[in-house]
């Protein structure tokens, strides 16, 4: 019998997404802007964390960093 371990998402809020990526908060902000000549459909969406606040899933951002390496 093999047994699984399940990592839970962690969700990265802005200081840490800016560690992850190498970029500023405005850089961030621009990919995830569908009126921004930056805009990239491809980056990771951001998830609600409260009324006021919002952060992203390890997960997506892993994935797309790797997608980058490609």
């Amino acid at each position: 019998m093999t047994t699984s371990v399940i990592k839970p998402d962690r969700i990265l809020r802005m200081h840490e997404m800016k560690l992850r990526v190498g970029m500023s908060r405005s850089w961030i902000y621009d990919r995830i802007n569908p009126k921004s000549p930056r805009f990239d459909p491809g980056f990771p969406r951001p998830v609600r964390v409260g009324t006021s606040a919002i952060g992203w899933r390890e997960s997506s951002v892993d994935i797309w960093i790797q997608s980058l390496k490609n």
